[in-house]
């Protein structure tokens, strides 16, 4: 699929703010009940960094295969062009931040 500047269409959360956006830097805060994700995607140039506030995120990854469990306080970076899905992993809301520097895209996957 084509790369994309702006996904807000293919998320599921409760709420979406940005902070300290800039060119080639943000902080995006994401809120996602149990039910919601963000689906599987990659990005070409811009590692994530996850940084949990409430809640517990479970972050599935391709190449290699890995599951991921954050508590509020952990981090984990995903380096860029590595397949993940955010998903939340408590029976509450989750709320995490995600670090991202670089020229942003969102690549989207469809994986079995």
């Amino acid at each position: 699929m084509e790369p994309l500047k702006d996904p807000s269409d293919l998320l599921e959360f409760e709420r979406l703010s940005y902070h300290a956006e800039r060119p080639g830097f943000r902080i995006t805060e994401l809120q996602i009940s149990r039910s919601q994700k963000v689906p599987w995607h990659y990005h070409t140039n811009v590692q994530d960094t996850f940084y949990v506030l409430e809640g517990n995120l479970r972050i599935f990854l391709r190449d290699p295969k890995e599951e991921i469990r954050l508590a509020p306080g952990e981090t984990y970076s995903v380096a860029p062009r590595r397949p993940h899905l955010v998903t939340n992993a408590g029976n509450g809301s989750a709320v995490f931040l995600v670090l991202q520097a670089g020229e942003y895209d969102f690549v989207p996957l469809t994986l079995n």
